[in-house]
């Protein structure tokens, strides 16, 4: 009978783990010889990805920043196209382009190259306005210029597109930022040209004014979506033609319209309720865009650093489960919709406060609440993605003007543009396969970089 009683185990034993670790190499060796076929060379292991090769895979991968460069890419492609087949003088040299290609290709390229050019000389930086200054020709404000253009028109889009972003993180689609941006304009308005204040108090009023006015015009449909089910974008529609209509009525009645006028234009705003100018009298930026940096910020502190905020998304992504776990998701609809109708109206206090103009006529407003829904789908619905992309849309209105009156392309052109960028954000499906983008693996390269080098 053999002794089957355990025996102490030595004190020179190895730990647990360690035998096991050598016991699993040991396996791992045998597997190997085995796996190997008699006379061939063990297969030697790969080496691991450098953390340059890794940032490339990464890069050419589907991640947010490659499919928003090449939708840009793509955009400014496609507009490269409609620029040639709508230039007639263009057009017409592709018409014998098999015995001379080259009149079709130089002729093309000089439209395209031009137009673009002018599009980031109106927008970004003038090359030639740069040089005058230099030689003493031309003043500092011509170099500025461009920037400034660009501010002036991003600014007023940065605040819709903020309203309407951050109703889309509360799982709100607020239709309604034109409206809302109609009545902060004409609240704003009217406090700058009836109130008899003084400079400074005046500003502050006139652009809490317009606040309200959007505030208010927000919670009408926010309301009426907590209490009685009603659909926010129906509701936010249909204010929109309450706004402008009501717009259109009160600039021709009395005490509003301009007495040395006859046409359909208010009193202009006076001076104390004017947001002042950054870069001097000659240059149309103003604070506008600085209010709408803090706003961006201001609106990233509420999404996340907030318990409203986390409330917020808590029932944009699920109101049943929210509503369980005692969030009252009646009280959040309103609220979303009176923050965004805030946002809207400060972005409508922009367009007559500021530089854009100084009264009320019936396209004050332009279209910014309808380029705000562009703005928050190209920045992702989020705050500083939102900002980014006003500056793109504010870059491409500035650019478009000099690309119509140097270029000879059509203005409308530019919205053209700004369309495409917006359908092909929307379809990264489409980017991904037009350019066989690899899955990403952002997760991969975070690992390495933590490894570090």
């Amino acid at each position: 009978m053999s002794d089957t009683t355990p025996q102490p185990s030595s004190p020179d034993k190895e730990p647990a783990s360690e035998a096991q670790a050598a016991q699993n190499a040991l396996d791992n060796t045998e597997r190997a010889e085995l796996a190997t076929e008699p006379g061939q060379p063990a297969p030697k292991p790969e080496p691991e990805s450098s953390l340059g090769r890794l940032f490339l895979d990464n890069l050419w991968a589907a991640n947010t920043f490659t499919v928003t460069l090449l939708s840009l890419v793509l955009a400014i492609v496609v507009g490269a196209v409609l620029m040639i087949i709508s230039d007639p003088a263009v057009l017409s040299t592709y018409s014998y382009i098999t015995s001379r290609p080259s009149d079709a290709i130089n002729s093309s390229w000089t439209l395209v190259s031009e137009a673009y050019a002018n599009l980031f000389k109106g927008s970004v930086f003038d090359p030639e306005a740069f040089s005058a200054w230099v030689s003493g020709d031309g003043g500092w404000q011509a170099v500025l210029a461009p920037i400034s253009e660009t501010l002036t028109y991003a600014a007023p889009l940065v605040f819709t597109g903020l309203s309407v972003a951050l109703a889309f993180r509360g799982g709100l689609f607020n239709i309604g930022a034109q409206g809302q941006a109609i009545i902060g304009v004409i609240m704003a308005a009217l406090a700058g040209f009836l109130l008899p204040l003084p400079p400074g108090l005046h500003l502050l009023v006139a652009v809490l004014a317009g606040a309200l006015g959007g505030a208010i015009w927000g919670f009408i449909p926010g309301i009426l979506k907590a209490r009685a089910g009603a659909h926010e974008v129906i509701n936010t529609i249909m204010l929109n033609y309450v706004a402008t209509y009501f717009l259109t009525w009160l600039i021709v009645q009395n005490g509003v319209q301009d007495p040395t006028r006859t046409d359909a234009i208010s009193k202009a705003v006076h001076g104390s309720a004017q947001l002042p100018r950054l870069l001097g009298d000659n240059l149309r930026v103003h604070a506008g865009i600085l209010l709408a940096v803090l706003a961006t910020w201001a609106v990233a502190w509420l999404l996340n650093r907030s318990t409203l905020g986390f409330e917020l998304r808590a029932v944009g992504a699920n109101p049943d489960a929210a509503r369980t776990a005692g969030i009252s998701v009646t009280r959040t609809y309103v609220l979303i919709m009176v923050f965004a109708g805030i946002l809207a109206g400060l972005g409508g206090s922009n367009m007559v406060l500021g530089s854009t103009a100084s009264a009320l006529t019936p396209l004050v407003a332009a279209q910014i609440g309808f380029d705000g829904i562009l703005v928050a789908l190209l920045g992702r619905v989020k705050p500083w993605g939102v900002l980014l992309a006003a500056l793109l849309f504010g870059a491409l209105q500035a650019g478009g003007n000099r690309m119509q009156s140097y270029s000879g392309i059509s203005l409308e052109l530019v919205t053209v543009l700004q369309a495409l960028i917006v359908i092909f954000i929307a379809a990264p499906a489409l980017v991904k396969a037009i350019f066989q983008l690899r899955a990403a693996r952002a997760a991969r390269l975070q690992t390495s970089l933590a490894k570090g080098w």
